[in-house]
């Protein structure tokens, strides 16, 4: 396993020299709080408050009036008692504004002068209304359709920039831990290419929050990792993102390593796999990247969107996600972690993520174990990144996850 930190600590060493410094060096150890799950399953008294240091609220969505921000899909009644008890627990308390759902608004309301003076008294004033120490912007993403009814504008990325910079100005802004959840390269440039110098965002943000997750799923024509560590070692065809290659990415662009936070993720992507395709020929070993049934999208667990239109008016059938915790609901995994009977499994060495199949209903599974978890902390720990960031809180099992990135980061 050695191999998958040997690439990326040249280029660690390189930047660290010629980039700022980060604001504050304290590590992040954080989780997104999904507020729609506190009545299923996962109120506030469910959270390990004293595991963690930093929690999001999750989310506040733009809107079309610049003056307002919304919580209508996420119990926005909760969150003066999130706040209330992040900080009994001595918990920073942090908003994450946006989302998959919640970017809809992004580029108009940054789109002039006048809006992103608005916007920053928006923001602000949020920030001021419910006592929080952070803002966490999950921009979804600049000059990019994402959901696929988001306004967007070439000037994305320059109007996010300069908007950061005024909120920096601000004196509420000023004081504020001020981060985002970004993809696996840095933020489109206006040729819809990802930036190659990001060093004003590092000098405007605490930390970027990489999303190492949702890299694989049903949009592509096999079974892959859904959260990669690595995918260097894996052939030019099955090399769509990792841990390894984003964090190369964004320090390559200028972004220092220790204002680099990891996104990992306690939850899964099924698929519907024959048998025929599962196992590699003439044996019951499952096979890398096996082909799947597009049209038959297995339902995942209880939290799984069974369908329904989106903010686009579109259609979006079962997203067939498991979490951790439904892993083990739905008898793949043992309360232990490890693979039920009669279910098989394959870890992966390249990507450090396991699969599970059974056979009876077809349904095979890419997800993070324990033993995912464990080599993630070890790569934050040797390339020096700032610390790690859980989507989502609630998709844990009894802290199992948690407790294994933990402790093999050190903290």
């Amino acid at each position: 396993m050695l191999s998958i930190f040997a690439i990326p600590l040249v280029a660690l060493s390189a930047v660290g020299a010629s980039t700022p410094a980060a604001r504050s060096t304290t590590p992040v150890v954080a989780t997104w709080y999904a507020g729609w799950h506190a009545t299923v399953g996962f109120p506030l008294s469910s959270v390990s408050w004293e595991k963690y240091n930093t929690l999001y609220y999750s989310f506040a969505e733009t809107t079309s009036d610049v003056t307002r921000l919304s919580l209508d899909g996420s119990d926005g009644d909760l969150l003066p008692q999130f706040v209330s008890e992040a900080h009994a627990h001595g918990v920073k308390a942090h908003i994450a504004v946006g989302g998959w759902t919640g970017s809809v608004w992004f580029s108009s309301d940054l789109a002039t002068a006048e809006n992103r003076t608005a916007f920053v008294k928006t923001v602000a004033d949020f920030a001021l209304q419910y006592d929080l120490d952070g803002i966490n912007f999950d921009w979804e993403s600049p000059n990019n359709q994402g959901i696929g009814c988001n306004t967007i504008s070439v000037k994305d990325t320059a109007n996010f920039l300069v908007f950061l910079e005024e909120l920096r100005k601000n004196p509420v802004g000023a004081k504020l831990t001020l981060s985002a959840a970004v993809g696996l390269t840095p933020f489109f440039d206006a040729t819809g290419k990802p930036l190659t110098d990001v060093t004003g965002f590092a000098k405007v943000l605490d930390y970027v929050a990489v999303m190492n997750y949702d890299v694989w799923g049903s949009w592509f024509p096999t079974v892959g990792p859904n959260a990669p560590l690595n995918d260097t070692c894996a052939s030019s065809a099955n090399q769509q993102g990792s841990a390894v290659s984003s964090v190369k990415a964004w320090t390559d662009a200028g972004m220092p390593a220790n204002q680099i936070v990891l996104g990992v993720a306690s939850y899964g992507h099924s698929f519907n796999v024959s048998p025929s395709d599962a196992f590699a020929s003439g044996t019951k070993t499952l096979a890398a990247y096996p082909a799947f049934n597009a049209s038959n999208q297995p339902l995942g667990d209880l939290w799984d969107n069974v369908g329904g239109v989106d903010v686009c008016g579109v259609y979006e059938g079962s997203g067939g996600t498991f979490n951790f915790w439904g892993l083990i609901d739905n008898g793949f995994l043992t309360k232990q972690g490890k693979p039920a009977k009669g279910i098989y499994y394959r870890y992966d060495e390249c990507s450090q993520t396991p699969y599970v199949y059974n056979e009876t209903s077809h349904v095979m599974i890419s997800f993070d174990n324990v033993q995912s978890f464990s080599a993630k902390g070890k790569y934050i720990k040797k390339t020096g990144l700032r610390g790690f960031a859980m989507w989502e809180a609630g998709g844990d099992y009894k802290d199992m996850l948690l407790d294994s990135i933990i402790n093999a980061v050190g903290y």
